[in-house]
């Protein structure tokens, strides 16, 4: 055994194997144990299961180790279905039953939301996904170039590691329509790959939509979500579980028209998603975007669908609330900002502009809690917490926070 040249012997040896009882999950997927108050991070346990355990690397303040073996198995623990998992780091939760993995990311954004953001508001229970499995529109497997023997591994980052590359053949949490066509694309990858692209790998990309599945990142595609059909490039970001897609935008639509608001601006609004969908409700709405491709398909997307109360500005980012013409007594407004949250320009436009209403959706609880508590600072309270489960098996989570001015 060839111990690491930069491993610290301190609290553990190399490969050191411990008995633990895993006391909870973090946000990121991890078990939490401790050994005399230090603290052990473990991969794929469960809350309360006592495991063996094998340190590979030591921190200031904790260590990580490998899961050896489960002594005593938690009842929610189940069978993964995938014959890769824990060797492809996509997945962190099929070992656990799906209720569990619930409330489990209910519990870390309860977390999220009093450590980063001061906040003690109830969380309602994670709203699940009508699927659980083959529900993912979406995938985008990478390959390198050939290794020396000629293997050219196409599929998922392995887990543990940054450049190892895991060969997937199917992947369960892909619809089955992509699975489907997925042999043929990575044929076709090996095929087609010219000297340069061979010199630098490259990416596959595996859309399902209405066209079927499309691989070409520039062909125009189309996702319908309740009575809105939506059209854009196949390689541009939309959600990617359409199965509890239509569940979200419901919720968000009655949320942000629950006070009665009359007008509605949908800040980030992308191709329209929220804004189109959420027009019947209201007066007016207008979506508000710093991308002019953006706006220039929830423009189509409107003619297309009929939607004739709601337009679509170009906002940039230092005035992006110029345009607006909605008094912000009578407006609600609904933000969905990439996973980095709302940038510091955003924040302070939105508190000088001071709708009744905000509906906060975001893919990463912990900068939206950092965001939420300026807006709690500015005049804002929280009326609900509400996650919902876009992403069974892995650790992701969406959370709809809905919030009144004071």
């Amino acid at each position: 055994m060839q111990v690491p040249k930069n491993f610290v012997a301190e609290p553990f040896e190399y490969h050191q194997e411990l008995e633990l009882t895993i006391e909870r999950l973090t946000n990121l997927g991890m078990g939490l144990a401790r050994v005399d108050g230090w603290v052990v991070m473990v991969p794929y346990v469960i809350p309360g299961e006592k495991v063996r355990a094998r340190i590979f690397r030591n921190f200031q303040n904790y260590s990580d180790a490998d899961l050896i073996e489960v002594i005593e198995p938690s009842p929610e623990r189940v069978e993964p279905k995938c014959p890769l998992y824990q060797t492809c780091g996509g997945c962190q939760y099929q070992h656990i039953e799906y209720g569990q993995q619930l409330k489990e990311k209910t519990g870390h954004v309860e977390e999220l939301m009093q450590k980063l953001g001061g906040i003690d508001h109830p969380v309602e229970l994670a709203h699940g996904s009508p699927q659980v499995y083959h529900y993912r529109s979406k995938i985008t497997p990478h390959y390198n170039r050939p290794d020396k023997e000629g293997r050219q591994p196409i599929g998922f980052l392995q887990y543990g590691r940054r450049n190892q590359i895991v060969d997937v053949q199917q992947c369960p949490i892909a619809t089955e329509a992509i699975n489907e066509a997925l042999p043929e694309a990575r044929e076709e990858a090996r095929r087609a790959g010219g000297k340069k692209r061979r010199k630098r790998g490259g990416t596959l990309l595996m859309r399902h939509v209405l066209e079927g599945v499309v691989t070409d990142p520039q062909e125009i595609v189309s996702e319908r979500v309740g009575e809105v059909c939506f059209q854009f490039k196949a390689g541009e970001f939309f959600q990617n579980n359409p199965y509890i897609l239509p569940e979200l935008v419901e919720y968000v639509a009655a949320e942000a028209a629950s006070e009665g608001a009359r007008y509605l601006v949908d800040a980030y609004c992308g191709v329209g998603l929220f804004a189109l969908s959420t027009a019947k409700n209201f007066e007016q709405v207008a979506g508000v975007e710093i991308s002019e491709p953006a706006v220039r398909w929830a423009q189509a997307n409107a003619k297309i669908s009929n939607v004739k109360n709601a337009r679509f500005v170009i906002g940039k980012a230092e005035a992006i609330f110029n345009g607006l013409k909605f008094p912000a007594g009578e407006t609600a407004m609904v933000i969905d900002p990439p996973r980095k949250g709302c940038d510091e320009s955003f924040r302070q436009q939105l508190l000088a502009y001071r709708p009744q209403r905000l509906v906060y959706v975001s893919c990463d609880p912990a900068t939206q809690a950092r965001d939420l508590k300026e807006f709690i600072a500015g005049g804002y309270q929280i009326t609900r917490i509400q996650p919902f489960d876009l992403f069974p098996h892995t650790r992701h989570i969406e959370n709809v926070v809905s919030l009144s001015l004071s």
